[in-house]
């Protein structure tokens, strides 16, 4: 592996497949970059996209971090509602389940995670 490597967003193509969940454009950016310490994701999201999974980490201990990179989404998490918008960023802890929602205009969202104290190991 090289020691830098560098990607565009557009040049990382979206998941293709089975899971693929309609207007949603899923990019491995962990993997296009050989990322082994975290988890990370770009996440493209259409207008009026509802089918994010809710979803919590209870299970392997991940915590996530979204920021926004363009446009602004709701982030559904703990009972809350809130709007984040292009520069927020948002924390949510392994145990809370979450869901991201776009109203009319769609956008685009960085998610990181991993395990506090753990070595990332990529699901698959």
């Amino acid at each position: 592996m090289e020691d830098i490597t560098v990607k565009s967003i557009e040049s990382v193509a979206p998941y293709s497949g089975p899971h693929e969940i309609p207007g949603i454009g899923f990019r491995h950016i962990r993997e296009a970059l050989g990322v082994t310490a975290w988890g990370m994701n770009v996440l493209d999201f259409a207008p009026n996209t509802t089918g994010y999974p809710e979803h919590d980490h209870v299970g392997d201990g991940q915590e996530e971090v979204y920021v926004v990179l363009r446009g602004a989404v709701t982030l559904e998490a703990g009972g809350a509602s809130k709007v984040l918008n292009a520069g927020d960023f948002a924390r949510v802890a392994p145990h809370v389940k979450r869901k991201l929602i776009t109203t009319d205009a769609g956008a685009q969202v960085l998610a990181i995670g991993a395990t506090p104290g753990q070595a990332f190991t990529p699901q698959m």
